[in-house]
């Protein structure tokens, strides 16, 4: 394959092109197995659209990395190496997005390896999923630092520096304009499991709204995001969880 920006040869399709330094894979599909992972490079064509119009996705190729799954204290390590090849194959295609179904421990330790903001699609058909979501118009993309999204008249939040970290996990995400705290009640069911914290489901508007538990302390927090509506706002709710999860808040 050639690039498709200077037309240099690519060892791989959708490599990045380390002659004019630019990237040919803008998103990638994780389908992720115990024993075996594919990797599913797509690219924009705007071969037929105007500079205004969305672009239809083209699948460059795919990529099959497999294991042979351990028992016991070697799991780790093989599970971990695992990870790593997946990793290096996302890597040396630089994406702007990575979308991943499938197994949950290889998500997750893929995700500890590469630090891509992941986004979780469905594990029938993950490919054709994000065809189908990548075919709609594009949400916007905020690029405001988490800790300037951070806003309204309560300023306390419960856990103290723990719930700053989840504030801030959740706030790190590219499509969360701004993050309110509420107020905090105390007479919630105690609970010693730490703080733990949930996305609920979208309202019309595509808003959601985290909860923080912490002992017999609850804070319900509202997340503005930049989707226009229900459909769009629980795909954010979705990717929000995902994230919580991977970062032990759930």
């Amino acid at each position: 394959m050639e690039c498709r920006h200077c037309a240099s040869p690519l060892e791989k399709p959708g490599d990045f092109c380390l002659v004019c330094r630019e990237a040919n894979t803008d998103a990638m599909v994780l389908d992720a197995g115990r024993d075996r992972a594919t990797l599913t490079m797509l690219a924009g064509d705007d071969t037929e659209h105007g500079p205004t119009e969305d672009a239809t996705d083209i699948v460059l190729g795919e990529t099959t990395i497999t294991t042979t799954p351990e028992d016991g204290e070697n799991e780790v390590v093989e599970l971990r190496n695992f990870a790593g090849l997946i990793g290096d194959e996302i890597r040396r295609k630089r994406p702007e997005e990575v979308y991943a179904g499938g197994r949950r421990e290889v998500i997750r330790a893929v995700r500890e390896d590469i630090h891509h903001q992941f986004y979780r699609v469905d594990d029938e058909d993950p490919v054709q999923s994000v065809l189908d979501r990548r075919g709609r118009r594009a949400l916007d993309v905020v690029e405001t630092a988490p800790a300037e999204k951070l806003g309204g008249s309560h300023s306390t939040l419960i856990g103290g520096r723990t719930g700053m970290r989840a504030i801030q996990t959740v706030a790190g995400h590219p499509h969360v304009k701004k993050v309110i705290p509420g107020p905090i009640d105390a007479g919630g069911k105690g609970s010693q499991s730490g703080l733990r914290a949930k996305v609920t489901r979208a309202d019309h508007g595509g808003n959601v709204r985290m909860l923080l538990r912490d002992g017999s302390s609850v804070q319900e927090n509202r997340i503005v995001t930049t989707a226009r509506d229900r459909e769009m706002g629980e795909r954010i709710r979705a990717d929000l969880n995902e994230v919580l999860e991977s970062a032990e808040f759930q």
